[in-house]
């Protein structure tokens, strides 16, 4: 089906959760959130969950923080590049701050749900859409919202079919109606290789409802076993945790949970191996396409002049940003914005997210080089086989982000 041009749709509000500090991502995320962590030469991660509601026409937006916000709130720009800095209805960051432990730092996704219910009361929304930053996609959310609506499902699980071993996702079993009648969080022995994407459309009513009934429960059990209002607080947050360990469950086991499966690439790069993996995927032609003028990946750029290639280079199957200058060779590589190659180096299988420099006699190899980090002649990284052989090297001081 062939859907309209873009039309703003005032029921659906989206949540994007953007607070994670990406342990897994470290130490590239020592210094930024795991959303703003760059992509591609070009892009942010987080560009591919706001271009896809954008792009979708969904414009009350949401954005929860947590880790280290002022790289994001940066690129974020308000919603500028993606049309949602309108007046009365756009992009709205959501900070945490000082106050009682429900307003402060979150325990789990689950949990900055939670923290928001007075918000998502007020929003009058009769649809919530959650969905984390660290996963690169490209997905229409009116089909799933038609669905959704279709079904009158309390939560519809966006799902996609991997081949790697899923035990690090949220592993889901669907019948032929499309209902989850099983849900595993992060199961040692899964059930099969169907797993949530990380992006949720809830009734907002059903969601609410289901929190806080949790949240008693949880309350109640911690008062009974300590006896200390503070403590229980602190067990509130810890007992919610992700989704995965009691929301979802709930739901699916109160049997109006439906799954709709993604068509097409997704991969969650929350980790080294999975962020290097992607790129070199996008680089053999078999990652995500970033070139569609009918789905277009916005982001927030840098007015940067055009790559220079001098005619000492060599480049093959590589991706050079705006801003960067090749003179040395350079196989199978992301050069990112305002990069510096000298003539007689040499780069490949690498990652430079910007303003790196590499001088003459310096051979860099499965490298993923953080912005401004430097390097001298010599040998750094080997391009192994095998996960685990990735070489991150970062600058004396990184940034604040």
């Amino acid at each position: 089906m062939r859907y309209s041009p873009v039309r703003s749709n005032p029921r659906v509000l989206a949540l994007l959760l953007a607070g994670g500090q990406g342990s897994r991502l470290a130490p590239l995320t020592e210094a930024r959130s795991k959303p703003a962590m760059p992509f591609a030469g070009t892009y942010r991660l987080i560009d591919f969950a706001l271009s896809n509601l954008a792009n979708s026409g969904i414009r009350n937006v949401w954005v929860v923080e947590q880790y280290k916000p002022f790289e994001l709130n940066q690129h974020l720009a308000n919603g500028r590049p993606w049309d949602l800095d309108g007046t009365y209805e756009g992009l709205r960051i959501l900070p945490p701050f000082e106050g009682s432990k429900r307003d402060g730092f979150a325990e789990g996704n689950a949990h900055a749900i939670y923290q928001q219910i007075p918000k998502l009361k007020e929003s009058g929304a009769e649809h919530v859409v959650v969905m984390s930053c660290d996963h690169v996609y490209q997905l229409d959310l009116r089909p799933v919202l038609e669905q959704h609506e279709k079904t009158d499902a309390d939560v519809t699980i966006v799902t996609t079919h991997i081949d790697e071993k899923p035990s690090r996702y949220s592993v889901v079993t669907v019948d032929k109606d499309s209902r989850v009648t099983d849900f595993q969080y992060k199961p040692e022995s899964p059930n099969g290789q169907t797993v949530a994407t990380e992006v949720f459309i809830y009734k907002t009513s059903v969601l609410v409802d289901t929190l806080e009934k949790l949240a008693q429960e949880v309350t109640a059990s911690a008062s009974k076993d300590i006896g200390e209002e503070d403590e229980s607080e602190d067990s509130l947050g810890q007992q919610l945790g992700d989704y995965g360990e009691r929301l979802l469950p709930a739901l699916v086991e109160g049997g109006r949970a439906f799954a709709f499966p993604l068509k097409g690439y997704w991969r969650d790069l929350g980790t080294v191996d999975a962020y290097f993996g992607a790129h070199m995927q996008l680089l053999e032609g078999t990652g995500i396409q970033l070139g569609d003028p009918e789905w277009p990946i916005m982001t927030n750029t840098v007015g940067l002049p055009p790559a220079f290639i001098d005619q000492t280079a060599t480049i093959g199957h590589s991706l050079v940003a705006a801003g960067a200058r090749v003179s040395g060779e350079v196989e199978h590589s992301v050069i990112g914005p305002g990069v510096t190659i000298e003539s007689g180096a040499k780069v490949s299988r690498c990652i430079l997210l910007g303003d790196n420099h590499v001088t003459k006699g310096a051979v860099l190899e499965s490298v993923i080089a953080d912005i401004g980090a430097t390097f001298d002649a010599g040998q750094v990284g080997e391009t192994k086989p095998g996960p685990g052989n990735i070489t991150i090297i970062q600058p004396p001081s990184p940034g604040i982000g």
